[in-house]
């Protein structure tokens, strides 16, 4: 339970407010007594760091009004409330007007200290959960979507940045799980055109008259089964970016039409021979060499070419390893966000197998691992206790210099660039720290 949390005690007898408080006092929680409603609610703010215990009956603003005032500040606020052991039914109000829990007088101690505690879990869980959204909205730009302190990453940032504004279409590559569709988000979210349509479609996996469909459209009557017209993919990304994933996939007579789209910006829906102006830009990606198949003519060479004006590679990660901490920080984050649990502490031996994997999965799979971590599921040789797994074949010292630099940065990022903050929280003199930031390349 988090210990700067405070129980604010609404109580006009002061013999039962002591007692409360004293309660309190002996469990090792921070309390306050107020004998007003008025009093103990000039504390509280949206946000308040505790929860209300309060009297129904009281002077002045009772308990109800209480609970609809701390509704009006912050809903999730816990208010807990003492009533007479008469006044069942007024308890069952407070409840539905949105009261986390009520004893009824005369109460142990035990059960009021209870009550309490569980109260404060739940606050404190839900501080964490805001405390961690608002860390997320604050992730903004190229850096918080492609996330990284590698000299990879850094090029892959820079061409996105470069790119991103201009017309060009533009071919990704890289493996499955590396994060290709991201690179495409960011290059429409940092666009003129991101206000307009982001369209996705995997060309794996689909037959060749289904994916025509799903690009092109069709009218009414086009084929069996075709009962009204169906607006394609491309022209549904119009003004906007079209991602295409696994277009290595994509049958030799789909790629003939993409091509003419590509150069003449015009599409015709199967069934009809009305030409359609678009306007989208084609983001591809690759997990394949599109140069080799396009060698071995399982590839057409024309789209290739036209599809590859501008190339991004992206790594995978067991060739950017620095880079794993500060994803699986932001990953938990995600995570713990999205299950309204705790962000998880890694331990060193954790973050050590981490490390050493060889990552199959890429980034993928990684934040698969930080889901694990933050629901308490074991993955086996990742985050148990099970064996270490084989290092890849590189020396002691860069692997200690990509751990240390990836945790330099991790802190960095996490104190807002503070370095004070950043030696104080790594116990390391402020004078090295400079020494390191420069060696490692972190400053800004």
């Amino acid at each position: 339970m988090k210990t700067d949390l405070t129980v604010l005690i609404i109580e006009d007898d002061a013999h039962m407010r002591l007692g409360c408080v004293q309660v309190m006092q002996l469990a090792g929680i921070q309390v306050q007594g107020f004998g007003s409603a008025e009093e103990a609610l000039r504390l509280v703010k949206p946000g308040f760091h505790g929860v209300i215990v309060t009297d129904m009956r009281l002077p002045g603003m009772d308990g109800m009004a209480v609970i609809k005032r701390c509704r009006q500040l912050d809903a999730d606020l816990p208010v807990l409330v003492i009533t007479g052991h008469g006044d069942i039914t007024m308890a069952v109000d407070s409840m539905r007007s949105g009261a986390y829990d009520f004893i009824t007088k005369p109460f142990a101690p035990e059960l009021l200290l209870e009550v309490v505690q569980r109260a404060l879990e739940k606050r404190a869980l839900t501080l964490e959960i805001s405390n961690l959204r608002e860390r997320l909205a604050r992730l903004e730009g190229v850096e918080g979507k492609l996330i990284g302190i590698s000299p990879q990453m850094e090029r892959v940032r820079r061409l996105v940045m470069e790119v991103a504004d201009s017309p060009v279409d533009v071919l990704i590559r890289g493996e499955t799980g590396a994060g290709k569709e991201l690179v495409a988000q960011a290059l429409h979210q940092l666009s003129r055109r991101k206000s307009a349509p982001y369209v996705a479609l995997n060309c794996g996996g689909l037959p060749e008259n289904l994916l025509d469909s799903e690009l092109f459209g069709h009218e009414a009557g086009a084929f069996t089964g075709a009962q009204k017209r169906r607006i394609g993919k491309i022209e549904h990304a119009n003004g906007g970016t079209l991602f295409l994933d696994e277009v290595e996939s994509m049958p030799t007579s789909v790629q003939i039409k993409l091509l003419r789209v590509l150069q003449e910006r015009v599409i015709e829906r199967l069934g009809s021979n009305a030409q359609i102006p678009v306007d989208c830009r084609i983001v591809a990606a690759s997990k394949d060499d599109l140069f080799e198949r396009a060698q071995r003519q399982t590839f057409r060479a024309d789209l290739y070419y036209r599809l590859n004006v501008v190339a991004i590679d992206l790594p995978p990660l067991r060739e950017r390893r620095e880079d794993i901490p500060m994803l699986l920080e932001h990953f938990m984050l995600l995570a713990a966000s999205r299950y309204g649990r705790p962000q998880p502490a890694v331990s060193a031996l954790q973050t050590s197998r981490l490390m050493a994997h060889s990552w199959p999965g890429n980034v993928r799979e990684l934040r698969n691992v930080a889901d694990c971590l933050v629901l308490g599921v074991m993955k086996e040789g990742l985050t148990d206790g099970g064996p270490t797994l084989p290092l890849p074949p590189r020396t002691l010292a860069e692997t200690v210099d990509d751990f240390e630099r990836s945790l330099i940065a991790s802190e960095l990022r996490r104190q807002g660039g503070n370095l004070t903050r950043v030696a104080e929280a790594l116990s390391v003199a402020k004078t090295t720290l400079h020494d390191k930031v420069r060696r490692y390349g972190l400053l800004k």
